[in-house]
């Protein structure tokens, strides 16, 4: 990089004397939007409680009746992932029990992702708001050697002066202003690891409720099919 020429370096730290507010500003606006998350899914994952064991004897008992009208009728009031599933085998009932099973296949898969919506974001968060905050240290250190180097500079030139006047004078830095600098660096890296702490939590928490949801939907669907196979031919309708 030649003198007078275009230099990389001198371009990003030119971008470094912004300062590392704004990096603290996106974390910030990074936190607000995963509790935000946070609390959209805790509610919606509540809404969807329910016996699934109760169901399940219910549904087995109504469907080995052959009473198929009764078992969507149970199942339709239940607001659990898992009720979902089975009412979607239901509905391909009169194609045959293949055409359930594969139907509460996709229904399956169709919930997962509902389940899982927004949890990508919370892991993203998570995995990288330590490194958006290093970043804003990093802006910050650099910003404090630049002062530093400035305030080297001057203190020499000082010394130079009082020299040529024909007095003494030691120079002098202002290590308060780098040190302040310093320390408004750190908090960048205080602030994404505050980020990213909760959001792993959460992620890891809806996770398991995500894997506990869709392993009930399965469970449910296999005691459908089976109850279908066992069903009175008489009374499917």
């Amino acid at each position: 990089m030649h003198q007078g020429g275009f230099s990389l370096i001198r371009l990003f730290t030119s971008f470094a004397m912004l300062g590392a507010e704004w990096v603290m500003w996106v974390l910030v606006a990074l936190s607000v939007a995963s509790v935000a998350l946070m609390l959209e899914r805790a509610r919606y994952y509540r809404s969807l409680g329910d016996d699934l064991e109760k169901l399940g004897d219910e549904v087995r008992a109504l469907l080995r009746k052959g009473d198929l009208a009764g078992a969507r009728a149970r199942l339709e009031k239940s607001p659990s992932p898992a009720a979902a599933v089975a009412l979607a085998g239901l509905a391909e009932f009169d194609s045959g029990l293949k055409s359930a099973e594969e139907a509460m296949a996709g229904a399956t898969v169709r919930v997962r992702l509902n389940l899982e919506r927004y949890l990508s974001f919370l892991g993203t968060v998570g995995n990288n708001a330590p490194f958006v905050g290093l970043f804003g240290t990093v802006i910050g250190i650099i910003q404090a050697f630049d002062k530093l180097r400035a305030g080297e500079t001057a203190a020499r030139d000082s010394a130079r002066r009082a020299a040529q006047a024909g007095g003494a004078m030691a120079p002098t830095l202002d290590t308060g202003a780098v040190m302040g600098t310093l320390a408004e660096a750190l908090v960048a890296t205080a602030i994404g690891l505050l980020v990213a702490i909760p959001a792993v939590a959460a992620f890891n928490y809806f996770q398991r409720r995500v894997k506990s949801l869709v392993a009930s939907s399965d469970t449910l669907s296999h005691v459908v099919t089976a109850s279908l196979a066992a069903a009175p031919a008489s009374k499917k309708d």
